[in-house]
């Protein structure tokens, strides 16, 4: 998705995939103001038991806004990316995110499940991966590739 086709997210998809109105009724009662942080979307997928994705492309198809990735990568107002780089990445947490790594970016959830595995925040990986000069990729709600 290009800058010039924000706000046009439903683009992104086939025009016959049809959403799931449970999942559509969930985002709007959580949405405010077009907007659903990047952890209420989570909720929902949680509470519904659903896919991601299927989250994300409701998301996507009702025009709603993801905000505050749990990563830190976009979302944060005048700054949209909040996470820094670290200072010092200790070599199994390096090795790690080396070995999850797919076409030399890693994954949303590969990071995700590292910070589970190592008992971090997430955003604590995404700020080695910026450190490792590692770029992260296929966000779970499919906001980037």
């Amino acid at each position: 998705m290009t800058h010039k086709d924000k706000g046009h997210y439903g683009q992104k998809h086939p025009a016959e995939r049809k959403i799931d109105e449970q999942i559509a009724e969930a985002v709007r009662s959580h949405a405010t103001n077009g907007e659903i942080p990047c952890a209420v979307a989570f909720q929902i997928v949680e509470k519904l038991g659903v896919p991601p994705e299927e989250v994300g492309f409701t998301i996507d198809a009702l025009e709603v806004k993801v905000m505050k990735c749990q990563l830190g990568l976009f979302g944060y107002g005048p700054k949209k990316m909040i996470v820094k780089s670290a200072d010092y990445v200790p070599q199994d947490l390096e090795q790690a995110i080396r070995e999850s790594l797919v076409e030399e970016k890693l994954p949303c959830e590969a990071a995700w499940g590292i910070a589970e595995k190592f008992g971090l925040r997430k955003m604590e990986v995404s700020s080695a991966c910026e450190a490792l000069k590692v770029k992260i990729s296929s966000c779970q709600l499919g906001t980037f590739r």
